[in-house]
């Protein structure tokens, strides 16, 4: 946990200070699992990595056939694939998964020594192959193509203290001008690449020619809005980064909890808790609660804590503690839903959550009807 501290402690120090305390009558959980799905990791191979997705989705579809929120959604997964892995029957694959209404696609991408112009030529042919051949991605009021983001290496705007797994410092604005609402890699602590801003949900801001805009921001607030012109503006949603003081190293220094799902870390009851205790919410809008964890849902050993029975357990668990419906309400969310909804806090919407799951940016591959997206 002192990887990097100086980056996120004092971040992390200002969350606790903001954390919700004595909020009165029900609140909402949402809770989104991002995953940086790469079937084809490493330059594998491909038949090998169609059987694999293929298996990764009639388990999914076993293991989550009778689990619920409190409006009678399964658990919604996002899966960031990442356009430099591009396969075919791959996506096909993952889309039909989508249609049946357990999650969503987005955009992935690892790259380095890269140039704007070059980052703004791979995003936008990922995002019009995922849009016009599979029906996948987001689609705002104006009919435009739109879609959430994960930075490989976690190195967004050349977060990389050396540099690599990007090259292009002005990274946010171009993001923007393909269609990105929003970026959702964080946290990366303890690697080096974390931003200061921690347990929260803001907007970043360019700061042209210079790395790491991401690293600071303007909190989202009820009745706020972007500080900057949208094209020199993002919105970041971070994920819960804590001190896990249950779980020591050498009997003495907390383990720092990042939102990780992994085969070595799995999912459990505790870490749950730590994740609900960081309170990421709207500045406003204490009792809506906002958890994003992640994982690499394709590498082998990260598997069971998906679908296993530590997913299984999870999933209990939240059902349990956070869908009684009088202190809590569960809603499993994805990407742009999740996104959406903070929008809507943003605006000062009230009334149900799931009113505004679609507030400004439908899905594209929705079957059924949804909610009118705001222009």
């Amino acid at each position: 946990m002192i990887r990097a501290v100086d980056k996120w402690l004092p971040g992390y120090l200002a969350s606790v200070w903001w954390r919700p305390r004595g909020v009165a009558g029900t609140r909402h959980l949402f809770f989104c699992v991002a995953d940086h799905f790469e079937p084809l990791r490493g330059g594998g191979d491909p038949i090998a990595a169609r059987r694999a997705v293929a298996t990764w989705v009639e388990e999914y579809r076993r293991v989550f056939a009778d689990c619920r929120d409190a409006t009678g959604r399964p658990p919604r997964h996002t899966f960031f694939f990442p356009a430099e892995e591009y396969d075919r029957e791959c996506l096909a694959t993952l889309a039909v998964l989508c249609r049946e209404g357990y999650g969503e696609v987005e955009i992935h991408l690892h790259h380095r020594h890269d140039t704007a112009e070059g980052l703004h030529r791979r995003l936008t042919e990922f995002r019009d192959r995922l849009h016009q051949e599979h029906g996948l991605l987001g689609v705002d009021g104006a009919g435009r193509v739109r879609y959430g983001f994960v930075h490989g290496n976690w190195a967004l705007c050349n977060a990389r203290p050396d540099g690599d797994w990007c090259g292009v410092n002005d990274e946010l604005r171009v993001l923007r001008a393909t269609g990105c609402y929003a970026d959702f890699t964080f946290p990366s602590a303890p690697s080096p690449t974390q931003p200061r801003m921690v347990n929260a949900i803001y907007y970043a801001v360019e700061r042209s020619g210079q790395p790491r805009s991401a690293d600071r921001g303007s909190v989202v607030r009820v009745g706020g809005g972007p500080p900057a012109e949208p094209p020199a503006c993002l919105l970041i949603i971070t994920g819960p980064l804590g001190l896990d003081w249950r779980n020591r190293k050498w009997g003495l220094l907390p383990r720092l909890e990042n939102g990780a799902l992994t085969g070595r870390n799995p999912p459990t009851a505790r870490r749950v808790e730590l994740w609900v205790r960081q309170g990421i919410h709207v500045r406003g809008r204490p009792d809506w609660v906002f958890v994003k964890v992640h994982t690499h849902g394709c590498v082998p050993e990260n598997r069971a804590a998906l679908l296993g029975s530590a997913g299984r357990e999870l999933h209990a668990y939240l059902q349990a503690q956070y869908n009684d419906g009088r202190r809590w309400r569960l809603h499993y969310v994805t990407g742009r839903e999740l996104y959406n909804l903070v929008k809507a806090a943003e605006a000062g919407c009230t009334g149900a959550p799931d009113a505004w799951r679609d507030f400004e940016i439908g899905y594209a591959g929705d079957s059924g009807s949804r909610t009118r997206i705001r222009g």
